[in-house]
């Protein structure tokens, strides 16, 4: 079984760091999915892919992978560039601007 180990991101629509700080591990579908020709629904014969297992560290998810002969690979997460300078609404306006304020 091959699996991938990664710390998941932040969802789009949030611009806080929940459900961010631990890593997950989940198992790579063995078989494509299929459509089903009366409902239309999708569907796989692999059971593993629907599995996603929590780790509050690398190193445990590392080592579940290695006691239990999974093939793990993990992905680093990025990290944020932080910001150099918070900036107010107000220094949009402010006279000592690097570039003039035009519309």
């Amino acid at each position: 079984m091959r699996a991938r180990i990664y710390q998941p991101a932040r969802t789009a629509m949030s611009s806080g760091q929940g459900k961010t700080k631990h890593w997950v591990l989940d198992y790579v579908a063995e078989s494509p999915r299929a459509i089903d020709p009366l409902m239309g629904w999708t569907s796989s014969s692999d059971t593993q892919s629907q599995v996603r297992l929590q780790f509050e560290t690398k190193e445990a998810a590392l080592a579940y992978a290695k006691d239990h002969g999974i093939d793990a690979v993990v992905t680093e997460p990025k990290k944020r560039k932080p910001n150099i300078r918070a900036r107010g609404y107000a220094e949009n306006f402010a006279s000592d601007r690097r570039a003039p304020w035009t519309h």
